[in-house]
């Protein structure tokens, strides 16, 4: 099994410093595999909130999860922060497919790096939109990397989990 390219921090775009709990923690003595991705939905959706994209209370169009996917590089403990890592590798007209990186704080190579897949829906009928909403759009178009950004300057050695 080829293991996957690592994108370093500076491949990506914005950045939500992330506190662990101890109940993160699990009996191995490492933050369970599950709560990373809670860390990759708490990167995506504070971004979108305070964009002002993302209304889910009563906002029209809501994305739904269609796949996600995180390989594991080293292991994060309570009580480190992680720094989650944000950026988007497509930009659709209905989808979006986010990538985020988990570093331990102030680390260059990720702990775990993944990504997920937002389809677009209408609130009500829960079918797909026809074109992401303006504000979802201008909101994510900074965070967007070119297709197949891995480029040299943005990847790191493979490290090694140790954990």
């Amino acid at each position: 099994m080829n293991r996957p390219l690592t994108v370093a921090r500076s491949g990506y775009r914005h950045f939500l410093p992330i506190g662990t709990r101890w109940m993160d923690n699990d009996v191995y003595g490492h933050v369970n595999n599950v709560v990373y991705y809670s860390y990759f939905d708490t990167v995506v959706n504070e971004y979108l909130i305070r964009a002002g994209a993302l209304d889910i209370e009563h906002g029209a169009t809501i994305g739904i999860v269609v796949e996600t996917q995180c390989n594991y590089f080293a292991p994060l403990v309570f009580p480190e922060r992680v720094e989650a890592g944000l950026r988007v590798a497509h930009l659709g007209s209905s989808s979006v497919r986010y990538e985020v990186g988990l570093f331990r704080e102030g680390e260059d190579a990720p702990a775990a790096q993944g990504h997920f897949v937002h389809v677009y829906v209408d609130r009500a009928t829960r079918r797909p939109v026809s074109a992401l909403p303006d504000a979802l759009r201008a909101a994510l178009e900074p965070l967007v990397v070119a297709s197949g950004t891995s480029a040299a300057a943005d990847t790191v050695a493979n490290p090694s989990r140790t954990g």
